[in-house]
């Protein structure tokens, strides 16, 4: 018999990839947007799969209205991937993006406490959670030490799943989520700006055009960065083990924000020295030096490894946005 699944916050990054791994296997798919009927799903078109996902309108904490199409999609499997995803933009919006997080994990907890059905869980959560690793990195044992009001929510979330496991019962994990990166991030992330602003600048340069600099923050901050459509998969593979576990999903190598650009650029064939500059107002007092994540246990436990490193990451989403052709520049 076929799985179903409902993923809450289908349209972002995450959502749609989860999306398109699980209809590849023959789950069938539903997702949720706070507003479908005015929401183009534009992932999900992208990855050509917006016809074979139902989806529905919901606002995840809210309970009665989680419940209810609960009981009408009757999911095996939920996994909760809605909510505001940007670190730098929780320091604008503290309330809302701990709204966002804590408040829809409680409210999809406690609708699958109140149908009573056994439906596994599993809700993302973040290196940003521990702060400042340093080099040796860090693992499920690690205490956090979160330094933005987006690792402050994701924390109370990651706790409020291990208390409703323990208390209740629930079959809910958390996926220690680390950076994870593919073309369908926007470019309010610092991944895509750095790779759509070095695809601009080789345009316009190409065109006999002046090219402004791509203004950074600190470019000696080390991230964990991985393939996004790999971490989909370790999701999977959590909601399904045989017992729920809170696990870190990371590649276990880390390079600093430096290297990424260079890479970004040396994919146009640019020098990266030559168009970068790092400014101190987008430097923040609370970034985070180093994030790396140790995922020996998601390996032994679920055979799952990270594959894709960094420099083939970024040849990958220069590819995909050198595809795109000018327009998208």
């Amino acid at each position: 018999m076929s799985r179903t699944a409902l993923i809450v916050g289908i349209s972002g990054q995450d959502g749609s990839l989860l999306a398109a791994r699980l209809l590849a296997e023959g789950t069938v798919v539903h997702g949720t947007s706070r507003d479908a009927a005015a929401n183009p799903f534009a992932n999900l078109v992208r990855l050509g799969i917006r016809d074979r996902v139902t989806v529905h309108g919901c606002a995840p904490e809210r309970v009665a209205e989680v419940r209810r199409l609960i009981e009408t999609v009757r999911p095996d499997e939920i996994y909760n991937l809605s909510a505001q995803s940007s670190v730098g933009a929780s320091f604008a919006a503290p309330r809302e993006t701990t709204d966002s997080i804590l408040g829809a994990t409680l409210g999809l907890l406690d609708a699958i406490r109140d149908v009573a059905a056994p439906i596994r869980f599993c809700n993302p959560g973040s290196g940003e959670c521990f702060g400042d690793t340093g080099p040796e990195g860090a693992d499920e044992t690690t205490p956090f030490q979160p330094r933005s009001p987006y690792a402050e929510a994701k924390a109370a979330a990651q706790q409020a799943v291990a208390t409703y496991r323990e208390h209740f019962g629930l079959f809910a994990v958390t996926a220690i989520l680390f950076n994870h990166e593919s073309p369908l991030r926007p470019e309010r992330f610092v991944t895509q700006k750095i790779v759509r602003g070095a695809a601009r600048i080789a345009a316009r340069l190409a065109a006999g055009d002046i090219a402004e600099p791509l203004p950074l923050g600190n470019l000696d901050v080390t991230r964990d960065w991985g393939w996004a459509a790999e971490y989909v998969d370790a999701m999977c593979l959590m909601v399904r083990a045989a017992a729920p576990e809170d696990l870190v999903v990371a590649t276990g190598r880390a390079a600093t924000l430096r290297d990424f650009a260079a890479a970004a650029f040396a994919a146009f064939g640019l020098d990266w020295e030559a168009h970068v500059v790092s400014v101190a107002e987008l430097k923040r007092p609370s970034d985070i030096a180093v994030s790396l994540g140790r995922p020996e246990r998601v390996r032994d436990k679920l055979g799952w490894v990270a594959t894709t490193r960094m420099p083939e990451l970024v040849g990958r989403l220069a590819e995909a946005v050198d595809s795109r052709g000018p327009a998208d520049r």
